[in-house]
């Protein structure tokens, strides 16, 4: 049996911020996760670029670092301000890289199969890897029993801490819509970024600039008939003559891919089914709808944008996109009026002026409201039943509604960052 200071379960966007700051802070540290990279959202959802949430955000040594090591490999590009534009594919060998050299044990392709408990505490966990087709996908061979002062659920689906037990927030309305992001490569990025300038003037939806002698561009539409999109011409006309079907055109935003200057990220399409988050087949199957779809906007896309003549869907998500699941309840449950009227903490893990963004499957109906600075309290990130576990990212304690402006990459990192200082604290 091993002992740790902290485990961490989910290699995601919180989880690897959470690890990385934990081991550079001098504590013995072990992540669990399932699949056979780290990064979640970041790289198995081809989630990019991380927005920015504001300009005094805390905890964010973990991000400076990963902006740095992106950088290194050409990565990483700062674009109106902004520093998150990676490459997601890069992305994934630079978090390896990143926390093995942080002194983080990885276990890949592994899975926690039984957690033991006493009162309110943790004591150990028992994981092992995941077979696949008889053959052992985890880079270690060996089943092990876990001891740890503390453990942390950065599953994003609350999978741990529903193995024993823990109390859960219920949603008051339907999740929203979940995505499967893609990649498009050859791409002209010269001959669409002049032809997207003059197209669409409006510079706070379309936006274009060159950097080292390289056009980078975003752009965006929805069927959302209470806003006014230059695309909507186009996608007019893509639904009449067949190209597109009308629900293809719920949503669609691109966005330039850092260092890869014929690369197009797409945080498209949205799915609107509703689905039950935990049915294997009921993912499956929205995968290969989403797999459709994709194939319809990328001949759209070559049919009507300059630039893209040529293009091709080079990169599918491996997983969906899912921005809001089953919440923890912890020991403060932050609340949409915490938010809004900008309530202060003593133990803020996060600080951010990151809008209230919820997506929804019908028209004029999504959310995207701006607020002031907010803080979310360390508190929220603390399991209201097991004193030695925290929740971090999109499952965090907190009401549906500031879930929705809480959920983003940035803020997933300093509440990852904010529980390894925590917990660096108590035990040095």
């Amino acid at each position: 049996m091993k002992k740790y200071d902290i485990v961490i379960v989910g290699g995601g966007t919180s989880g690897c911020a959470c690890a990385y700051i934990a081991a550079k802070s001098g504590l013995k540290t072990l992540l669990i996760e399932k699949e056979n990279y780290l990064g979640g959202t970041m790289t198995g959802s081809l989630v990019v670029p991380v927005m920015k949430s504001g300009e005094n955000q805390i905890n964010i040594d973990f991000y400076l670092d990963l902006i740095k090591a992106m950088k290194e490999v050409k990565g990483q590009i700062t674009y109106l301000g902004n520093p998150g534009w990676f490459d997601p594919i890069k992305l994934k060998d630079v978090l390896f890289n990143m926390l093995i050299n942080s002194g983080v044990d990885i276990k890949l392709s592994s899975n926690v199969l039984e957690i033991k408990t006493k009162n309110s505490k943790i004591l150990s966990v028992y994981y092992e890897p995941i077979y696949t087709d008889n053959c052992f996908q985890s880079i270690d061979m060996l089943s092990e029993c876990i001891e740890a002062n503390y453990f942390v659920d950065a599953t994003a689906n609350l999978n741990f801490s529903k193995k024993i037990n823990c109390r859960i927030l219920k949603n008051e309305n339907d999740f929203p819509p979940i995505s499967l992001r893609f990649i498009m490569s050859g791409v002209d990025y010269e001959q669409f970024g002049e032809w997207l300038a003059i197209y669409d003037g409006n510079r706070d939806v379309t936006t274009v600039e060159n950097i080292d002698n390289a056009f980078y561009f975003s752009t965006a539409y929805t069927w959302d008939t209470d806003k006014h999109w230059a695309l909507t011409p186009l996608f007019d006309k893509a639904v009449e003559q067949g190209t597109l079907k009308e629900p293809d055109r719920n949503y669609f935003q691109i966005f330039s891919v850092a260092g890869s200057p014929d690369m197009v990220a797409f945080n498209c399409p949205r799915l609107l089914d509703k689905i039950d988050l935990t049915d294997e087949n009921a993912l499956k199957s929205a995968y290969s709808k989403g797999e459709e779809i994709i194939n319809r906007l990328a001949e759209f896309c070559r049919e009507f944008f300059q630039g893209f003549e040529n293009a091709y869907v080079s990169h599918i998500a491996d997983k969906l996109g899912i921005r809001a699941s089953d919440r923890i309840k912890g020991k403060y449950v932050y609340t949409i009026d915490d938010l809004k009227s900008g309530k202060k903490f003593e133990h803020p893990a996060v600080i951010s002026s990151y809008p209230v963004d919820i997506h929804s499957r019908d028209k004029n109906s999504s959310t995207l409201e701006q607020t002031g600075e907010y803080q979310l309290p360390l508190e929220s990130l603390m399991s209201a039943d097991y004193d030695n576990l925290f929740v971090i990212g999109r499952s965090l304690s907190a009401d549906e509604y500031a879930q929705g402006a809480l959920r983003v990459q940035s803020s997933c990192f300093s509440m990852g960052e904010a529980v390894a200082k925590y917990v660096a604290a108590k035990l040095h």
